[in-house]
């Protein structure tokens, strides 16, 4: 099973996300904002993690830049999920390494897919 681990602030969205992915057949697990999710990676080894971009403490452009700082997740496939859709984000988020990009609101369909694309 694909274990996915979601980073977004808004609890709206998590729930959302927890729905659409747990219907896919994915394991899920949801941290708030950027640090809880350092926290969180410490000791857990997801396949695909999906990070919103703004968010208190540490936004998804901080986050992806620390997880591929670290050997650990250099490699693990980051896909941010955002309203943002500006080119200039997208060059950010792809600079830190940003594996892909999903724009809010996102079809079920297509994160499943895009999820399974990237975990393999």
């Amino acid at each position: 099973m694909i274990k996915v681990f979601t980073v977004d602030d808004s609890a709206s969205m998590r729930a959302l996300l927890l729905h659409a992915l747990t219907g896919h057949g994915f394991a899920v697990d949801q941290a708030e904002h950027g640090l809880a999710a350092l926290e969180w990676l410490k000791d857990n080894e997801p396949d695909v993690i999906i990070t919103d971009i703004n968010m208190p403490k540490l936004d998804g452009f901080g986050l992806i830049e620390k997880l591929r700082a670290d050997e650990r997740h250099r490699d693990r496939p980051i896909l941010v999920l955002t309203t943002e859709s500006s080119d200039e984000k997208k060059a950010r988020a792809r600079a830190a390494g940003a594996t892909g990009w999903i724009v809010k609101p996102f079809d079920a369909e297509k994160l499943a897919s895009a999820v399974r694309r990237v975990s393999h």
